[in-house]
């Protein structure tokens, strides 16, 4: 019997597969991906389930758990740096603690975020003034059109604000029966793996977020030890209920844990529409999703064109507090008590109830300052 979607994704809401493969070995995975393009039925390949919000309903195609993992040292030398590559199953924070561990600079303030490998260049991870793409040297994919291995440079994967080229194939390239028709919900590009090129040292690349820089003692585009780097980050997303539950734990679970990551992305906004927005509504400078160089104490260029402002900050000024839900504390799907851009589960939600809470806050916004958010979580069977 196929599992739950609720089984499988960190929000805990979703009816069942119709269909369900795990697969603990590449040749099964791309066998899996195959078979289900074969038979024309819809696809949804699932690493971590940390960014998903699935229908009550279900999903009435093929799920494919990419069970695998693995991370490979290709290289180590003092002018290269490590060359690493992980198989897309891979846990994502198994890899960012032994980065830390083994001295490979660029991943520190990545810590603590959920997921898999093979997630983290289709949505371009980021978090505390760091993004993967600066990072990334190849991914290795499963192209479906064409039905072959297919490499990516990092210069051809098209990085930016929580995308890439991998995440716009979901929707911009159509299926060559029918070029109307996207591949959604998992992108024509099937991660296989992702291999990273890293600088070696103790000391953490630039620190690009101000409120990790003062956590740190240091200024923005300074560096700190690594090991402090991820040691804060790790207690900042603590607190914000953005770490995943320890099953190894028998405390009562913590429901502001039971989310799937930011539900909305942060705005990026034209300077010109700044105007719209109220004086202290945070700004921030968009930059190059690449560092200009890997060796010196350098950020992405600021793009001057474009201001991101936070999601959170908007969400709380149109109204919506931490707790907040459409019925109160009796609701079933809640804003995070401990961060906005969190919709939580309190134990007996649906999908339903989520999309309902995720609908009020983005119209809520929109409504008191023009600004339309943007899901960051991936939305199968369901719409805002």
């Amino acid at each position: 019997m196929a599992p739950s979607l609720a089984d499988l994704t960190t929000l805990r809401v979703g009816g069942p597969a119709a269909s369900f493969v795990e697969a603990e070995e590449e040749a099964a995975l791309i066998d899996a991906v195959s078979a289900a393009d074969d038979a024309g039925v819809p696809l949804l390949v699932v690493g971590g389930g940390s960014n998903l919000l699935v229908a009550d309903e279900g999903f009435d195609g093929v799920v494919v758990r990419d069970a695998r993992s693995g991370i490979t040292v290709e290289s180590v030398d003092t002018c290269g740096g490590a060359v690493v590559s992980a198989s897309a199953g891979q846990n994502w924070d198994e890899l960012v603690a032994r980065a830390v561990h083994e001295g490979w600079v660029g991943v520190e303030s990545l810590s603590g975020i959920p997921g898999t490998v093979g997630a983290a260049p289709v949505q371009n991870i980021g978090a505390y003034g760091q993004e993967l793409s600066g990072v990334v040297s190849l991914v290795r994919t499963w192209d479906r059109a064409e039905r072959r291995v297919r490499t990516f440079a990092v210069g051809e994967l098209g990085f930016g604000y929580r995308t890439s080229l991998l995440k716009r194939s979901m929707h911009s390239e159509g299926r060559e029966s029918d070029p109307l028709a996207p591949w959604y919900p998992s992108p024509r590009y099937v991660v296989l793996s992702v291999q990273l090129q890293f600088r070696l040292g103790t000391l953490s690349a630039p620190v690009g977020y101000g409120e990790l820089a003062r956590r740190l003692g240091v200024e923005v585009g300074q560096r700190a030890p690594m090991t402090d780097v991820r040691e804060t980050v790790l207690g900042l997303r603590g607190g914000k209920g953005m770490l995943l539950d320890d099953p190894e734990f028998g405390a009562e679970p913590d429901h502001d844990r039971w989310n799937s990551g930011s539900f909305f992305t942060n705005p990026v906004i034209p300077v010109e529409h700044l105007e719209h927005l109220p004086e202290d509504a945070p700004r921030y400078p968009v930059r190059s999703s690449t560092p200009e160089t890997s060796t010196g104490p350098s950020l992405g260029a600021v793009d001057p064109a474009f201001v991101k402002t936070s999601a959170a900050w908007l969400i709380e000024r149109a109204g919506f507090a931490k707790g907040f839900g459409l019925a109160g504390e009796q609701s079933p799907a809640r804003l995070s008590t401990k961060h906005t851009l969190a919709m939580t589960n309190r134990g007996g939600a649906r999908a339903e109830d989520v999309v309902a809470l995720a609908r009020a806050v983005r119209d809520g916004v929109r409504d008191r300052f023009g600004v339309t958010l943007v899901p960051e979580t991936v939305l199968v069977g369901v719409s805002l």
